[in-house]
């Protein structure tokens, strides 16, 4: 009978259609990649759990723009396959961070030009596109600061705030390669980012139903529906407390311990099980 480690593992890997987690996916010695090599970013991407975690505040908080919710409602099947979507946002995150340069470049070419296909008109009658630059951008920032949130709350509360700043800048690249322009690259540039973007943002029929739809989707493992449940809630009590208040949505205060020690706990046993097969893997080899 499998070992429970392995189980998990198996499961996770599953998950994000992968062999194993995002430290597989390791360009060859030598080779170039657009993110550094033992990087921030390279840390942060790295930690599976507070991945799922900032990815659910993630999206919440990129369904604040009109564009990019439009751009999800009108053209994904997210009612059907919310899972696929974020297993596609896992993959290209852990191939534009630890591939090779060709790899990620691939990669890359490859959302241009789906990105190339979504467009269409707001309800108010603006047109809009996935490629936009700006639409890149506010998606892009969104993302880094759920991401890095959630790596300090869950993974190393000790993260410095040199290296803080350096992740923003090491992942600007990928933006700026997708086509986002004026990519913020510290702390400090995106706190006036976010500044200047939230009178655009609109928590809109779309926006509550797309949130309400990824914080119902079943568990992907059905055994797991408990910590399924945890991880979203930790996702939501991550959320910009201006995101929260827009969308309504927030851990009753008397929870919040709960969540998050439930939320470190998970993260302490899906860290245990993937290096357990990381390590059988290798014995194996």
């Amino acid at each position: 009978m499998a070992d429970l480690r392995t189980l998990i593992a198996g499961h996770v890997h599953k998950l994000v259609g992968a062999r194993g987690d995002a430290r597989d996916i390791v360009r060859r010695p030598g080779e170039a990649g657009l993110v550094p090599e033992g990087g921030a970013a390279w840390t942060v991407h790295g930690d599976f759990s507070a991945m799922m975690v900032g990815g659910v505040a993630a999206l919440l908080t990129q369904m604040l723009h009109p564009a990019a919710a439009a751009g999800v409602w009108d053209h994904s099947n997210f009612r059907r396959d919310m899972s696929g979507r974020l297993r596609r946002t896992a993959q290209f995150i852990a191939g534009t961070t630890y591939g090779s340069t060709a790899t990620a470049g691939a990669m890359i070419a490859r959302v241009r030009r789906i990105h190339d296909a979504v467009g269409g008109v707001l309800p108010n009658g603006t047109p809009y596109a996935a490629n936009d630059p700006a639409v890149l951008t506010w998606v892009h920032v969104a993302g880094a600061d759920a991401f890095l949130r959630a790596y300090v709350r869950y993974r190393d509360p000790a993260f410095s705030g040199a290296a803080q700043d350096r992740y923003y800048a090491e992942t600007a690249v990928v933006a700026r390669a997708l086509g986002a322009t004026d990519v913020p690259e510290d702390r400090r540039a995106v706190a006036a980012y976010f500044r200047a973007v939230r009178p655009h943002l609109v928590a809109d029929e779309r926006a509550r139903e797309i949130a309400r739809i990824l914080l119902a989707a079943p568990p992907p493992v059905p055994s797991a529906g408990a910590a399924t449940k945890v991880m979203m809630d930790a996702g939501i009590d991550l959320l910009q407390p201006w995101a929260a208040a827009m969308h309504g949505l927030q851990v009753p205060p008397l929870r919040k311990p709960l969540v998050r020690a439930g939320a470190a706990g998970i993260g302490a046993v899906l860290r245990a099980s993937l290096d357990h097969a990381r390590r059988q893997r290798l014995a194996a080899a």
